[in-house]
């Protein structure tokens, strides 16, 4: 009896998707670890390794996990931590200097994807004006899913990665603001008052953050500097308060993560035992727990479905792909980068994740998008999340090579923090 008690609690606990908080854990754990060594075996990057166990446990695999509230929390937490350390890593003299390179970068990388991908949806794919639209957009967003890697390399000061950075902050912007705004056409309420208000919640947000925040994390890091948890703690605190206070401003929370490590750069840069807290936690835990709920979402066997959803799905990524490369080229031509610099911010642009979803999901709800390009942008988030993460792994490799090789960067390398 003894035994089959024993049996009968396996069997339940084993019972897919697993429920048990525990079991779950372990098992993203024992992903976040071996994922990264698996994967360097094959001189993989390791973010390409989460996405494909993502991909492998989540609902449309193996079914051994589901996107529960816990999965979610965590994934969030992670995605609002990749902005965060994008924006507490950018050199702030170094953006203030090449701040107009950061806004070209932006136009670019902004009207070269929405020009490919309207006529893309319009014309070649026969949807409505307003899907259109939507679906354009989304082409102009990128997620810093390659981060990391420019990070572990230590080429995270690079000036291509500054005015990368710099142009995701002001793309995804523009793009996650001109969401309403197509919303709002698509309701009739695109009036003055609408302007007014989005005028006015995004100026109480900045005055908050550029304004409040700054001084308030100088006096309490200087008052706590002898604590170990309490600041990371309050950076935490503001992480997540700023991304409230961004969605009460009618903008997407990573806006307010990437806010927040503005306003706390220089006060978190100053001391430099936090900031590797800081990076530990995040690469540790929640960075890889975003892009392992990345890939859970993927449903490759949407492809079998018919012609029209393989159509979808190749005709929105290639024109996502081609958006993002013609910005790159664009900006490397303007301001005579080098190859690696063009590769640099082709690599960290290109990969479409958070803000993509954040589109299509909403236009998905409103009935503005059907199956096919909700499938098909799936497969595109899996495809630019690969390519983007060999495209940066090898471009930083080759801007930390030695100084003999002909592509190397013209102007010296300041490296970040340097990380395992």
């Amino acid at each position: 009896m003894h035994n089959a008690d024993i049996l009968g609690r396996l069997t339940q606990q084993l019972e897919l998707p697993f429920s048990n908080p525990v079991l779950v854990f372990s098992l993203i754990l024992l992903i976040i670890l071996l994922a990264p060594i698996i994967m360097g075996k094959f001189k993989i990057p390791g973010i390409v390794g989460f996405i494909m166990a993502g991909i492998a446990v989540g609902p449309h695999g193996l079914n051994l996990l589901t996107k529960n509230s816990a999965v979610e929390l965590f994934s969030t937490i992670g995605l609002l931590y990749i902005m965060f350390i994008a924006g507490i890593e950018l050199d702030l003299n170094e953006f203030k200097q090449k701040k107009h390179k950061s806004f070209v970068f932006g136009f670019f990388t902004f009207c070269i994807p929405i020009l490919i991908g309207f006529p893309v949806c319009y014309y070649a794919l026969g949807y409505s004006l307003i899907t259109s639209a939507l679906t354009a957009s989304m082409f102009a967003t990128h997620t810093l899913v390659a981060y990391p890697i420019v990070s572990k390399y230590g080429v995270a000061k690079n000036e291509a990665v500054a005015i990368s950075v710099g142009g995701t902050i002001l793309t995804d912007t523009a793009v996650l603001i001109l969401l309403p705004v197509i919303m709002g056409a698509k309701d009739g309420g695109l009036g003055f008052g609408f302007w007014l208000q989005l005028m006015i919640s995004l100026s109480i947000f900045a005055f908050i953050m550029f304004v409040l925040i700054p001084p308030l994390a100088n006096w309490f890091f200087n008052r706590y500097r002898d604590s170990k948890t309490l600041p990371y703690v309050f950076v935490l605190f503001i992480v997540f308060v700023s991304a409230f206070l961004s969605q009460l401003a009618g903008v997407e929370p990573i806006i307010g993560a990437f806010v927040a490590g503005l306003a706390l750069n220089k006060a978190v840069q100053q001391s430099s035992t936090l900031m590797s807290r800081i990076d530990f936690v995040g690469n540790a835990i929640f960075i890889p727990f975003f892009l392992i709920s990345v890939g859970m979402l993927v449903d490759l066997r949407v492809l079998g479905r018919g012609p029209q959803a393989t159509i979808v799905a190749v005709s929105l990524t290639l024109g996502a792909l081609l958006g993002k490369w013609l910005a790159a080229l664009s900006t490397q031509k303007i301001f005579k980068y080098s190859g690696i610099q063009r590769n640099l911010i082709f690599g960290l642009s290109s990969a479409h994740a958070a803000a993509t979803l954040a589109i299509i999901l909403v236009g998905y709800k409103a009935q503005i998008i059907d199956d096919n390009i909700l499938n098909g942008t799936i497969i595109l988030i899996l495809v630019t999340c690969v390519v983007a993460s060999f495209a940066t792994e090898r471009a930083a490799k080759k801007v930390v090579a030695p100084i003999e090789d002909p592509e190397i960067l013209s102007e010296p390398q300041i490296t970040g923090h340097e990380r395992e």
